[in-house]
């Protein structure tokens, strides 16, 4: 028993852990009526993790290097309004300029901290702001309208009732980011970056090259968000999803990634977003306040931050080790 728990509250099962709770949790809830677990629920579900996810997915890769992306709120909104404004006639075309900008966003914040050997929340703040700004002056600090309804209409049909094409493109985003981090050496360079920046220079890893890279990826990841949301809802607003950066952040942690770098996953990531998208959507369908799913996050964060906290692993096992001692001086007794 004590070893199946331990291996559910490993830091790389964790999200799919706390993923399950949450649903245990909501099952519970209600009670056998199968409402909060209906096609028309989980599609939901995955309608937010289309957008949530894109964006906690690249602020995670931020994370693993540790650093932390700010700018990822100010992209999504810049990367929808292009989109929309030059992919009337071509979307493809709207998709990629999007994406492109995103990208050099990120790309040159990676390079300005990278040569300047600044820090991330700085530089990214600053993107934040800036990019903000750009996206106001170029909307006139007006909802832009994408008048190409098919396109709309195409993102958010149903797939067997469960996803929307624009669910399955943030899915295969994941795939292929679990897979390049976990099958190729672009992965491994991440991790040892993140946990040991010194070390992996001395061993000869180019460190400001991977992380310029992991940048250019979040601010692509961003924007694609942002480009299927703006097509998606056939509109976008220098304003949309300004207060994506802190659920994004809680999804990231939720999803084992650690503040202090090299540790985390693409599914893990994958896991906390959808832990928050149930959350959301299940509290939500049995008429809970807002401000409760914020709570509940809250807690879950808390609960954490108390599980990864040094001083109590150090204690956990200090404690273990007290009470193998003991149990086997007493068996050694009653021989």
């Amino acid at each position: 028993m004590k070893k199946a728990a331990a291996v559910l509250l490993a830091p790389t099962a964790r999200p799919f852990t706390i993923m399950a709770g949450a649903i245990l949790v909501l099952a519970l809830i209600d009670r056998g009526t199968g409402y909060l677990f209906s096609l028309g629920t989980v599609f939901s579900v995955m309608q937010l993790f289309a957008t949530l996810g894109l964006v906690a997915l690249g602020l995670g890769l931020s994370m693993l290097v540790r650093e932390f992306d700010l700018s990822v709120a100010g992209i999504v909104g810049l990367a929808g309004c292009i989109a929309v404004m030059t992919g009337v006639a071509n979307p493809w075309l709207g998709v990629l300029f999007g994406v492109a900008a995103g990208a050099a966003s990120g790309l040159l914040q990676g390079l300005i901290m990278t040569r300047l050997q600044l820090s991330s929340v700085g530089v990214t703040l600053g993107g934040l702001l800036t990019l903000q700004g750009i996206t106001y002056v170029l909307t006139g600090n007006k909802t832009v309208g994408y008048p190409n309804v098919a396109v709309a209409l195409e993102l958010n049909a149903p797939i067997a009732g469960l996803v929307s094409v624009r669910s399955a493109c943030a899915l295969a985003v994941f795939v292929f980011a679990a897979l390049t981090m976990r099958y190729t050496h672009i992965g491994r360079d991440v991790i040892a970056t993140g946990s040991d920046r010194r070390a992996s220079r001395i061993a000869g890893l180019n460190t400001d090259r991977i992380i310029v890279a992991v940048f250019a990826a979040s601010g692509a990841c961003a924007a694609l968000a942002g480009v299927l949301l703006g097509y998606g809802l056939g509109a976008a607003s220098p304003v949309a999803l300004a207060d994506v950066l802190a659920p994004a952040a809680a999804a990231a942690i939720i999803g084992g990634v650690s503040v202090a770098g090299g540790s985390g996953s693409p599914m893990g990531i994958a896991a906390g977003v959808l832990t928050l998208c149930i959350l959301r959507s299940g509290l939500s369908a049995i008429g809970v306040e807002p401000h409760v799913h914020d709570l509940v996050t809250g807690g879950i964060l808390a609960v954490i931050a108390v599980l990864d906290a040094p001083d109590l692993t150090r204690r956990i096992t200090a404690w273990r080790l007290d009470l193998t001692e003991r149990w086997a001086r007493a068996v050694a007794g009653s021989r």
